[in-house]
């Protein structure tokens, strides 16, 4: 379906970046074979002009102390006060460790970054840490503090106590609107920031027991490697990329990191709102037939059955061409965020909390002014 005319220009004055943030330039790539040429399809450079953030904390088990999550750091704050508490998440990159701090009894997340890195890129992933310890937003997952101790780096993040949003089913329009309102909130805050997450996807969304929702990527050593290295395809989920960021050749060659953000944000609400994966693939299944299922069909679209506000919502993110999808603070004007802001406040239409928590490892990102109707 043809989505409804953008807003005015006007409505997207709001974007003016304030204290952008700019990061260093990558050094040149290296030349690396692939190893099945024949299943591959080039990947886009990254543009040296957008930020790529570090790891930020990883999903956490539910606590009674989750109220003391989102409190501002007390200054100055040594390390040998943070005491761990158990581990809730690792991977290839890092473990994330729920750490408390004895003098104020407030809860945080510690990544804990592997590997003896060269000084060279010890002081990149300083400076990536620092562009993130400057957010500060309600909708982004926030850090708050980095230490070199003994030669690791360490990531002192914001906890969240109910975890990720994955597999969670969101069929009421109303919470989904809330949630989906928050996420472009936190993108509408990033983008104006000249940060692009390049992840977006329901693990990356996290949600604490008072249904805040924040944007988090917790894949650490793969958001340095893709900061390191122009030509690492590793950071982001191809299940949630962009046609033009999987084969370079549909958008002569260009790749726009913001509008990237938007089209994984378009199959995530839709995902939610589904109960499953929007493509006919499974997000999980052949790599070959998932990518050629994103770059070569048409978009998916909500069903009939959802109101013709989020039908145009979903169909505004899901454009093959990434100069038609709306931006962040279009999207924060179209009818399906204002129609149902502010969210309806009783128990049967709040967002549901996840049963479970998941802990894949991820980075949160900060989010933008809030808004409201």
């Amino acid at each position: 379906m043809r989505p409804l005319q953008p807003p005015p220009p006007a409505a997207a004055a709001t974007t003016t970046t304030s204290s952008a943030a700019s990061p260093m330039p990558p050094p040149p790539s290296r030349n690396r074979p692939r190893r099945r040429t024949d299943l591959t399809l080039p990947l886009p450079q990254r543009d040296p002009a957008l930020a790529v953030p570090l790891p930020l904390p990883p999903t956490s088990a539910p606590s009674s102390s989750s109220s003391t999550s989102s409190s501002p750091l007390p200054t100055p704050l040594n390390f040998s006060e943070l005491e761990r508490i158990n581990r809730i998440g690792s991977g290839a990159g890092g473990t994330v460790y729920k750490v408390l701090h004895r003098p104020t009894g407030r809860l945080y997340a510690l990544k804990v970054i592997y590997g003896n890195h060269e000084d060279s890129v010890r002081l990149q992933m300083c400076r990536e840490i620092e562009i993130l310890r400057d957010v500060d937003n309600p909708n982004v997952v926030r850090c708050h503090d980095m230490f070199d101790h003994n030669g690791e780096i360490q990531v002192l993040l914001e906890f969240m106590d109910k975890g990720s949003l994955e597999g969670i089913h969101i069929p009421k329009e109303s919470a989904l609107s809330d949630l989906t309102r928050q996420v472009l909130s936190g993108l509408y805050y990033l983008h104006r920031r000249k940060i692009v997450h390049r992840d977006i996807k329901p693990s990356n969304l996290l949600i604490s027991s008072r249904r805040e929702v924040k944007i988090a990527d917790f894949g650490v050593s793969r958001v340095l490697a893709q900061t390191m290295d122009p030509c690492n395809s590793s950071v982001g989920t191809i299940a949630y990329m962009s046609p033009e960021r999987i084969n370079t050749d549909l958008n002569h060659g260009q790749y726009d990191g913001y509008a990237g953000d938007i089209w994984s944000l378009g199959v995530s609400i839709l995902e939610f709102y589904l109960g499953r994966f929007p493509f006919s693939v499974g997000r999980l299944g052949d790599w070959a037939s998932l990518m050629c299922a994103i770059c070569m069909s048409q978009p998916p679209e909500a069903p009939a059955t959802a109101s013709r506000e989020f039908r145009d919502f979903i169909a505004c993110c899901l454009q093959r061409d990434p100069a038609r999808r709306w931006t962040a603070a279009q999207l924060l004007r179209h009818p399906f965020i204002t129609q149902n802001s502010p969210a309806a406040t009783t128990t049967g239409n709040m967002m549901p909390l996840p049963n479970q928590v998941h802990q894949p490892a991820h980075q949160l990102l900060p989010p933008p002014p809030h808004f409201s109707s």
